[in-house]
């Protein structure tokens, strides 16, 4: 198809894949619709919205570049704590674009990666446009994250990261004692389980959310930026959880202070004072 012209849809409203890539449009899903619109500061870039909500960014031309802010200090986490050479196993609960997956496939070459979506439509539209990794590279698994994880066989993957909502908030099956214990399984010794915390001021889901991984988990580390860390604004943090150390590589600090959003990382100690008192999250 040459340069410049649309691509033809389908009877289903999706877009024919082509050489042109991917086209503006609101296109319905299993959950809703997915908007997919053209970043205005890049021709290679774009944003998709599920239901109007901002989900993912995604540059074509190059998987490493991260516009989401906590999906690039979830990059800088990882890549301080695991050898680039690694045959690293990370699953994604929550795909959306994929963006964090065609990341660790292109930074980890050898990597191989599950991403659990649960919207079938949405990841058969994110395969068309996005051109990414085939199995066993990168396999998308069409299912609910919880039912998938719980299935999982033992110590099989080196990074799991949650990054999942309905709106603006995860499902409560997803941040409770229950689920993290089935996390914790599946990861191997070492391995990193990672979430995408959103909340308000008042920050108390996140101490929650902060004390129900640290019941399960030796080691912490929260990431996000001073403002969210002292309770001024809505936003995302990182929490982390560990048999293992983590968040303590003073390169870590440093790239998180050379973002466009500075980021701060708080360890174990810091995170397990932030969390005192907060009930752990049950089913």
């Amino acid at each position: 198809m040459a340069k410049g012209t649309r691509k033809t849809r389908t009877r289903s409203g999706t877009p024919e894949r082509g050489e042109s890539g991917p086209v503006a449009g609101t296109f319905p899903i299993d959950t809703g619709t997915c908007e997919l619109v053209r970043d205005q500061y890049s021709d290679d870039s774009w944003i998709i919205q599920i239901n109007g909500v901002p989900s993912s960014h995604v540059n074509v031309a190059n998987p490493t570049v991260l516009d989401f802010e906590y999906m690039r200090w979830i990059a800088h986490l990882v890549d301080s704590e695991r050898d680039k050479t690694e045959r690293l196993r990370v699953l994604h609960l929550g795909g959306g674009a994929c963006s964090m997956a065609r990341y660790f496939a292109a930074t980890y070459p050898d990597a191989r990666q599950v991403v659990v979506e649960i919207d079938g439509a949405l990841a058969e539209l994110v395969r068309d446009w996005f051109d990414l990794p085939r199995a066993p590279l990168l396999r998308i698994r069409v299912g609910e994250a919880r039912a998938v994880t719980e299935t999982l066989t033992e110590s099989t993957r080196d990074v799991v990261i949650r990054d999942v909502f309905a709106g603006n908030t995860t499902p409560t099956p997803l941040t409770t004692a229950q689920f993290t214990t089935h996390v914790r399984r599946v990861l191997a010794p070492g391995g990193i389980y990672i979430v995408n915390c959103g909340d308000t001021p008042d920050l108390q889901g996140a101490r929650s959310e902060a004390a129900t991984i640290g019941a399960q988990f030796e080691h912490m580390a929260i990431i996000a930026d001073p403002a969210m860390l002292k309770g001024r604004r809505y936003g995302n943090m990182i929490i982390a959880g560990s048999d293992v150390p983590i968040g303590g590589q003073p390169a870590l600090a440093r790239e998180l202070l050379g973002g466009g959003v500075p980021a701060h990382v708080w360890q174990d100690a810091e995170v397990r004072k932030f969390a005192a008192n907060a009930p752990v999250r049950q089913d």
